[in-house]
């Protein structure tokens, strides 16, 4: 499974790519608000200079044909952009013209298998089940991917699976052993996932253990 990160602070971003784990990122509007950047396109040129894998960029319009030609013009800001377009009637019919001219898209806002089933036929990329937000009502985000990643799997469609919405480490181990393609993951997630408690106690003992050694 790869692991993408999910943020649009390009801090972030040069300190998780060099730790060599990071495969691609996504956005989205509200992560690009959030850190005060007013120019989308400038982002995604800025991201793509650091990450040399998928990057995630979302169209803001909603009628179809909007979205298509908006998706035409996001696409060509840089090779590496994946494309993402909300599950609406809309967004299949985008997805479906999307596809055929080359144009690479993630099915984003993706709750239900049926979802996940409509934006693989239409020619998706990439869906993204969005798992924390069905637990926060009290929903299983988890079985969700894994029942994506079965079904998928079964007829052999091409659309992988990316679990997004990812709240903590835990989703990363079930999304890993559910099947999916790749996890989506904030920063403070990333850092939790390389911390152990007894790796910190193991790094202590060895350290103390040579000091006291080089004493004699």
């Amino acid at each position: 499974m790869r692991i993408f990160l999910d943020t649009a602070n390009t801090s972030e971003i040069r300190q998780a790519a060099r730790l060599g784990v990071i495969s691609g990122i996504t956005t989205n509007p509200s992560l690009i608000a959030k850190e005060k950047r007013e120019d989308m396109k400038s982002v995604i040129e800025e991201i793509a200079s650091i990450i040399d894998g998928p990057i995630s960029a979302e169209v803001l319009s909603l009628e179809p044909k909007a979205m298509i030609q908006e998706a035409r013009e996001v696409s060509s800001w840089s090779a590496n952009v994946v494309v993402k377009i909300p599950m609406s009637e809309g967004g299949l019919e985008a997805i479906s013209v999307l596809s055929r001219e080359g144009i690479k898209t993630n099915l984003t806002l993706c709750f239900s298998l049926n979802q996940a089933l409509l934006g693989t036929i239409a020619g998706a990329t990439y869906v993204s089940p969005f798992v924390g937000r069905l637990d926060d009502i009290s929903h299983d985000g988890m079985q969700l991917v894994s029942d994506i990643v079965k079904v998928f799997d079964h007829y052999k469609m091409p659309t992988q699976v990316l679990a997004a919405s990812i709240r903590h480490p835990l989703h990363v181990v079930i999304a890993a052993k559910a099947g999916a393609d790749i996890a989506t993951i904030p920063y403070n997630v990333l850092k939790q996932m390389i911390k152990h408690p007894l790796t910190d106690i193991g790094i202590t003992r060895f350290t103390e253990d040579w000091q006291s050694i080089q004493k004699l």
